[in-house]
C-alpha cells in the first residue's frame, strides 16, 4: 500500500471508532426510555413483542462496526476499539457524576430533581453495560475470527450472524439480569424483555448483513484487498 492509502485507511479507522464510541455512550445515556413496536400481535411472558429500551437502537451499530473492523483491520484493531469504548463510557460516567453534584440555579430549566431522574441511574446502567459490553464484544470478536479462519475468509454472512447472535444473547441476558437485580426493572418483566431484546437484535443483525457486505466490498475495492487479507496500519 502507498502512504496515501495508509493515511486513508487510518482516517477511516478513526471515523469507524468515533461512530462506535458515540453509539455506545449514547445507548448508555438513553436506556431508561422504553418504546413498543408491534409488527406482530404476539405476547411473550406477558409482554408484547417488541417492548424494548431505546438504548438498543444504537447498540447493534457497535457490533456491525467491530465486525467490519475485524474483517478489514484485524482482530487486534477491533479489540483496541472495544477498550477505547470502555474508557469513553467510564469517562462519560465521571462527567455525569460531576454534573449531578453541581447544584442547579433557581432559574435553571433543568433542576436537580429532573436531572437526577433522567441521569440518576446512569451510574448503574454504565456499570452494568460495562460488564455485558466487555464480555459480549470480546465474544463477538473471538467467534467472528474463529469462523473467518474456519471458512478461510469466505462466507461473510455466516461469521457476521453467528458471532452477533451469540454475543447479543449474552449481552441482553446479562444487562436485563443486572438491571432487575438493581431494582431498575421489575423481575416480572425479565423474561419478556430478554426475549424481545434478543429477537430485536437478531432481526437487526440479519438486516445489517447487506451493509457489512457493502462496507467490505468498498474497502476491498478501494485498497485492492484479497480474500482474507487485512490492512496493517503500522
Amino acid at each position: 500500500m502507498t502512504i496515501k492509502d495508509k493515511l486513508a485507511a487510518q482516517r477511516t479507522y478513526i471515523l469507524l471508532g468515533a461512530l462506535f464510541i458515540t453509539s455506545l455512550v449514547v445507548s448508555n445515556l438513553i436506556f431508561q426510555k422504553f418504546f413498543y413496536w408491534y409488527p406482530f400481535d404476539v405476547e411473550i411472558f406477558g409482554s408484547k413483542l417488541f417492548e424494548i429500551s431505546v438504548g438498543v437502537l444504537p447498540y447493534p451499530i457497535t457490533f456491525l462496526i467491530t465486525d467490519l473492523i475485524s474483517e478489514i483491520y484485524g482482530k487486534k484493531r477491533a479489540n483496541d476499539v472495544v477498550v477505547t469504548g470502555i474508557f469513553a463510557s467510564l469517562f462519560s460516567l465521571l462527567i455525569i457524576y460531576v454534573a449531578s453534584v453541581v447544584p442547579a440555579t433557581s432559574w435553571s430549566y433543568v433542576n436537580d430533581g429532573l436531572f437526577s431522574k433522567v441521569f440518576g441511574n446512569s451510574a448503574i446502567a454504565v456499570f452494568a453495560s460495562m460488564l455485558t459490553y466487555l464480555f459480549a464484544q470480546f465474544i463477538d470478536i473471538q467467534i467472528y475470527h474463529f469462523w473467518k479462519r474456519l471458512t478461510k475468509g469466505k462466507h461473510l454472512w455466516l461469521r457476521n450472524n453467528f458471532s452477533t447472535w451469540f454475543s447479543q444473547f449474552v449481552d441482553t441476558f446479562t444487562i436485563v439480569f443486572l438491571l432487575c437485580s438493581f431494582g431498575i426493572i421489575e423481575w416480572e418483566n425479565f423474561k419478556g424483555l430478554l426475549v424481545s431484546g434478543f429477537l430485536f437484535k437478531v432481526i437487526v443483525a440479519a438486516c445489517d448483513t447487506p451493509l457489512l457486505y457493502l462496507g467490505v466490498y468498498l474497502f476491498k475495492k478501494r485498497f485492492k484487498l484479497k480474500i482474507g487479507e487485512e490492512i496493517d496500519l503500522l
